[in-house]
This record gives C-alpha cells, sequence and structure tokens, in this order.
C-alpha cells in the first residue's frame, strides 16, 4: 500500500508517493496543470503508472494563517472531488500552510539559483505534504 502526496497548484501539481511500509515519502515528479481536468489527470496518472499499490491521496489544503479556507482551498477541493470519483481512491486533505515557504527556504539553502528552485519547488512540497501526513497517521498507532 502506498500513499500519494500532491502539492496542488494552478500551473503545476508536485507529486510525491511514500515508500510501501508508509515510513517516508519520495518526490517522483510534477505534471503542468491544464484547464481540462480531465487530461490533468491522465497526465497525473501517467506519472504513477509504475505504482499499482495506491491506497489514497493526500493533498495539501491551502489555508490562511487564520486557519480559514482561501480561494485557492475550493481550487483544491474541487480538484481532488474530481481526482476521487474518477479513479474510486479516497482523498485526504492535509493543512499546508507555509509549505511552499518552507520548501522555498530548503531550496536556498542548497544555494539553487531561482529558476532551478522553480523547477523543484513544487515536488519538494508535495514530498513535505506526504511525510507530514505519514508522521500524523504512525503517532496515531
Amino acid at each position: 500500500m502506498r500513499v500519494v502526496g500532491i502539492d496542488f497548484g494552478m500551473k503545476r501539481i508536485g507529486v510525491a508517493i511514500s515508500n510501501s511500509l508508509l515510513s517516508f515519502a519520495m518526490p517522483i515528479g510534477r505534471v503542468e496543470r491544464i484547464k481540462n481536468d480531465k487530461q490533468t489527470l491522465l497526465n497525473l496518472m501517467h506519472l504513477l503508472k509504475d505504482y499499482k499499490d495506491i491506497d489514497r491521496f493526500v493533498i495539501g489544503l491551502p489555508l490562511h494563517l487564520s486557519g480559514r479556507e482561501s480561494e485557492m482551498s475550493a481550487e483544491v477541493r474541487k480538484f481532488a472531488a474530481f481526482l476521487e470519483s474518477e479513479t474510486k481512491i479516497a482523498v485526504k486533505f492535509i493543512d499546508e500552510r507555509l509549505t511552499s515557504k518552507t520548501a522555498e527556504g530548503l531550496l536556498r539553502e542548497r544555494e539553487m539559483n531561482r529558476k532551478e528552485r522553480k523547477n523543484h519547488v513544487d515536488t519538494l512540497s508535495a514530498t513535505l505534504i506526504l511525510q507530514t501526513y505519514l508522521e500524523l497517521i504512525s503517532l496515531s498507532k
């Protein structure tokens, strides 16, 4: 069983996957978001084609610092509902406040230039979202 982590964005979707023991998250790539959610989903599933044992998706839910949902939260929920209805795989949400900022900071520490950071921030954000989820489920056992 594996869990897929998703950092949903208006232009790109970062993707990470857990190992089968649900102990750590690994970045696997990103897909360009297309206005047509069906095509975006096909691209996402193509990226995941080598993983047949996916149990659920975890999507970062962007909230305001106050904890209120943002306009982007509605976009994420809409895509999540579509993803779940098309794949029949459960979708869970996790608070992703400051995830992209954390990812950006980690990439700056590696002294990556702006272009390199742009190429990695989505997948690193997805990995952070998924790792947080895996730690939460580990604590609840």
